[in-house]
């Protein structure tokens, strides 16, 4: 995405192309956050990767306790990967009405930039700032 020479001050929503542009970055976090989650799934889903399943019960205890802990940072991991799925489908619905990138807070126009490492926040840096 290029760097806007323009102003955001003066400007009280983005362009359609510049809306085009953020549609693309956005399906494309889609495509790969999608594909993060297929794999974190898909690695719950699995038996013992070790084929330890055959060894005595000495190590029994640890490595299930070892296993949980694994699936619970996992499902985390796809929960937030979910949340993030969702909070980028969200995004895209704002582009569709033509709202996205007006911060719910200042009702400014939120900076590129920041929009381009953040696609899918709804908070300018001046309103993030001032929840803290």
């Amino acid at each position: 995405m290029e760097k806007s020479t323009t102003n955001t001050a003066n400007k009280t929503r983005y362009s359609d192309l510049e809306l085009e542009e953020f549609k693309q970055l956005i399906q494309q976090k889609i495509a790969a956050a999608r594909e993060e989650l297929d794999a974190l799934m898909g690695s719950l889903g699995g038996g013992n990767p070790n084929g330890t399943d055959d060894t005595g019960g000495v190590y029994s205890t640890l490595e299930d306790g070892a296993a949980t802990l694994e699936k619970e940072t996992v499902h985390q991991m796809a929960a937030r990967q979910k949340k993030f799925i969702t909070d980028l489908e969200a995004a895209l619905q704002r582009i569709g009405n033509k709202t996205y990138g007006i911060c719910r807070v200042t009702g400014k126009l939120i900076q590129k930039e920041r929009l381009v490492a953040v696609p899918h926040t709804t908070l300018s840096m001046e309103a993030k700032l001032r929840q803290n």
